[in-house]
């Protein structure tokens, strides 16, 4: 006999774990982060490949990662692909995440319970 538990996830919650998953690698928090800091234009991979050390083909499976989380999107000008922060979703992150950090805060549960 088996004893399963039937786990239900919000919605919130499952799509902060896939922003979470794809933010789970040093590198993808680079490629978010010099997105970010160019978020006025849109940036080629060839202009990424050139800050990072790593092999082309690397970091367009980290691209794929983060698009298809949905944090960012591509646009394609053959043989380049253009890529932007998905302003939509990326603000839903940074505002799952603060009420999570918020609501999970060490120092207001300390408090809470002296």
């Amino acid at each position: 006999m088996t004893n399963k538990k039937t786990v239900y996830y919000t919605e919130a919650q499952e799509r902060m774990a896939r922003y979470a998953k794809a933010l789970g690698h040093p590198v993808r928090v680079f490629i978010m982060d010099y997105l970010v800091k160019n978020s006025s234009r849109c940036c080629y991979s060839g202009d990424m490949a050139e800050e990072l050390p790593i092999a082309r083909s690397t970091l367009s499976q980290h691209l794929s990662e983060l698009k298809d989380a949905g944090l960012i999107q591509g646009e394609i000008n053959a043989p380049y692909i253009k890529y932007c922060i998905n302003k939509e979703n990326w603000a839903e992150a940074e505002k799952l995440f603060g009420q999570f950090f918020t609501r999970n805060s060490l120092q207001n549960n300390i408090e809470a319970n002296q």
